[in-house]
């Protein structure tokens, strides 16, 4: 089974292309750019450097949140009309999800936070058993002390992922057993971990039509919260 794969949850952009668990091609974009420049041109890329049609993907995966909201509407968008047209399959993977496929071959228990300012972070917490996940934590938007608490009283080793990482890490690292850093090259979300997560999703609860691919936000946008501010006459 091929899947193509797309993360376009954060600043970077990401597109892979994997057949039976195998990567055939990953593609990986952090120059500045928008991911409404990026996206189009690395799937026409990725597809004739693999020889492959879009007929020939069997699946379309995407990383549907937390993250950017921008960049989620995008990434979904794109993977809903490929798959709308070819009538294909998708499967949505939380992008927390993703990132712990990033990071197998660890003991330490795996905090992926991203930045959602106001000092919170998006989190979910992970532990590894070979090629096992076991989430410990839904996905949530949670204060930096109040995950702080939470991994203290875990007391076992934690490592760091996400572009949330560092924020939680230095805020942390003095209280906590023992904890560490993801390097850069696991740190962050890539499409090829996406689809990873993506064939275990699908072993576990099957495909998603089209109609039913959504985001997951875990908490109101900006806009979304100065209107609800302005219903409630200023107060949120």
């Amino acid at each position: 089974m091929k899947v193509l794969a797309i993360d376009s949850s954060a600043k970077s952009s990401s597109v892979a292309i994997i057949e039976d668990e195998k990567i055939l091609s990953e593609f990986y974009l952090n120059n500045g750019l928008t991911h409404s420049q990026t996206l189009a041109p690395m799937i026409k890329n990725i597809l004739d450097n693999t020889n492959l049609s879009l007929n020939e993907i069997d699946a379309f995966a995407v990383s549907n949140g937390p993250g950017s909201f921008t960049g989620i509407r995008i990434g979904i968008s794109i993977v809903q009309g490929m798959a709308m047209v070819l009538n294909k399959p998708c499967v949505p993977v939380s992008t927390l999800y993703s990132m712990a496929f990033n990071n197998l071959d660890t003991d330490y228990i795996i905090c992926a936070s991203m930045d959602a300012r106001r000092n919170q972070v998006y989190n979910a917490l992970f532990e590894t058993n070979g090629n096992l996940i076991t989430r410990l934590t839904p996905d949530r938007a949670i204060s930096i002390d109040e995950l702080s608490l939470e991994l203290k009283n875990l007391g076992k080793k934690v490592i760091f992922v996400g572009d949330g990482a560092d924020l939680c890490y230095n805020n942390m690292k003095n209280i906590l057993l023992e904890s560490k850093l993801a390097p850069e090259n696991t740190k962050y979300q890539k499409a090829s971990s996406v689809a990873f997560a993506a064939f275990n999703l699908f072993k576990e609860q099957g495909f998603t039509m089209v109609e039913d691919l959504k985001p997951t936000y875990l908490r109101l946008s900006q806009a979304e919260r100065e209107l609800k501010n302005k219903n409630n006459g200023g107060i949120l």
